[in-house]
């Protein structure tokens, strides 16, 4: 079915409520960018996402958007505390899959002949691939729970980090609410030996210089400068969190039948906030959400091993310090202003970023006067770039922007389309060192598979739902 839309703007576009839908569909896309959307399914999906009860506000798409598990990847969608529900399929199979960043004291010219060694290095103190674990950290059930409930902060307290990284991760690295006795013996055994491991497809490690500034005094806040060096970390929840996903669809089908919700895709499967499924979800999802946090923070710890070890240099002189670590799955309590009143909502943003503006409450204290930091990988043979919210951003899109580049290929025709291609020589062309478990995640994460980041970037820009302050580019990559 084709999906009627209507610009508003040259970066804006409704799709007018029509059917079951009780809101309007937003989504934020360039006109080349809509043409290719209004061929795919994603644009239903933002229908599909209108139709939940107690939705606030329109069904929301970033310009990332492409088909997910019932939302559609670059979804966001807030519900009122009262009338609303809570859908796993709005957050996604991988919980708190996130993005942390950390800056350096080191040049590219510092670092320029040590690249293929710390490459190695790199790629042996952290695990990636399908079902990679770390052989030197096992947790006990007691501990494994810890994590579950206390997220980076169990890390930094077992010695991965230190109390100043707390502050420049969302929520602190911690969502409260979580209950580990909700957390099922298979989800537990899936991530007792995978923390502080990559895993696969999308996640990577990355060394990057900073290319690219746009604008210096947000910049210097940040602390970034041109021919920096930065490591961007992108990884989440892990098995377990895939299978805390996989045991809540199967109570929220249930759920959905018991409070009769009509859904047009069992996808949405969800419950009423004020439920006990409702309830149980958000302190099962909050587990799932700190173990990726915890998880983030053990390798950053061996990131900065890893430099000490190839340059012998210490922790001061390489000044590996955390800008900034944010959710991009993930559904979490806050408070919007609607209608000119202050509302309490559960927003959703899957495969979407928090850019809280300059002032919030919510912001560390070094950048409350500038907004929150936001992190947009690209695809791992260009670039990737930092931004800061906007108050466009919390008026218009509860806070949110996109998350990366989105996908423009499935991984099975990314792999068709890499057939023939030496993609580490291509890579290497460009000066790009790459360490993979397996060559065939190299196909699947192929640039062609992806959005140009840049086009995405801009038309957040443009829309004024985050502000561009700078580019980096990658020299080593690690991926899974």
């Amino acid at each position: 079915m084709s999906i009627h839309v209507e610009k508003i703007d040259d970066y804006r576009w409704r799709i007018p409520r029509f059917g079951s839908m009780r809101t309007d569909g937003l989504v934020f896309a360039s006109a080349a960018m809509m043409k290719v959307l209004q061929q795919g399914k994603a644009l239903q999906q933002v229908c599909n996402v209108a139709t939940l009860p107690g939705i606030v506000g329109p069904s929301i798409a970033m310009p990332d958007i492409h088909w997910g598990y019932g939302f559609p990847i670059g979804g966001v969608a807030a519900f009122d505390a009262e009338q609303g529900v809570v859908s796993p399929g709005g957050v996604g199979y991988d919980i708190n899959c996130g993005v942390r960043l950390l800056r350096s004291r080191l040049q590219f010219v510092d670092i320029q002949p040590y690249l293929p060694q710390l490459a190695d290095r790199l790629f042996h103190n952290v695990p990636s691939g399908v079902g990679s674990q770390r052989s030197d950290l096992k947790l006990s059930s007691a501990q494994e729970h810890k994590v579950l409930s206390q997220g980076a902060r169990w890390a930094v307290e077992h010695g991965f980090g230190r109390d100043e990284d707390l502050k420049h991760v969302e929520e602190g690295g911690c969502i409260d609410g979580a209950e580990p006795d909700l957390i099922s013996d298979r989800a537990l055994e899936r991530g007792r030996a995978q923390l502080g491991t990559l895993g696969s497809g999308n996640h990577f490690l990355e060394v990057q210089r900073v290319d690219e500034i746009h604008d210096r005094q947000a910049a210097e806040v940040l602390g970034l400068h041109e021919g920096q060096i930065t490591v961007t970390i992108h990884t989440g929840s892990r098995g377990l969190g895939h299978q805390v996903c996989d045991d809540w669809l199967r109570t929220m089908y249930q759920a959905s039948r018991k409070y009769a919700i009509d859904l047009p895709d069992r996808q949405l499967c969800c419950a009423p906030l004020t439920s006990p499924e409702g309830r149980n979800y958000l302190a099962a999802m909050a587990c799932a959400a700190n173990f990726a946090f915890a998880n983030r923070q053990l390798i950053a710890a061996w990131v900065r091993e890893s430099f000490e070890q190839v340059l012998q240099q210490g922790p001061e002189a390489l000044g590996l310090s955390l800008i900034y670590d944010v959710c991009h799955n993930i559904a979490k309590w806050e408070q919007h202003r609607v209608d000119g009143h202050q509302q309490r909502l559960c927003v959703h943003r899957k495969g979407a970023t928090r850019a809280f503006p300059a002032g919030h409450a919510d912001l560390p204290a070094d950048y409350r006067q500038l907004g929150q930091p936001v992190l947009i990988p690209g695809d791992m043979g260009r670039y990737s770039y930092v931004l800061i919210g906007t108050a466009q951003a919390y008026d218009e899109t509860f806070g949110s922007t996109c998350h990366g580049a989105g996908r423009l290929l499935s991984r099975h025709a990314a792999k068709r389309m890499a057939r023939g291609h030496d993609i580490v020589a291509e890579l290497a062309s460009r000066g790009i060192i790459i360490r993979a478990a397996r060559r065939g995640t190299l196909g699947e994460e192929i640039s062609a598979a992806y959005k140009d980041v840049r086009d995405v970037v801009n038309v957040v820009q443009q829309a004024g739902i985050g502000k561009i302050v700078a580019r980096l580019r990658p020299l080593v990559v690690v991926k899974g």
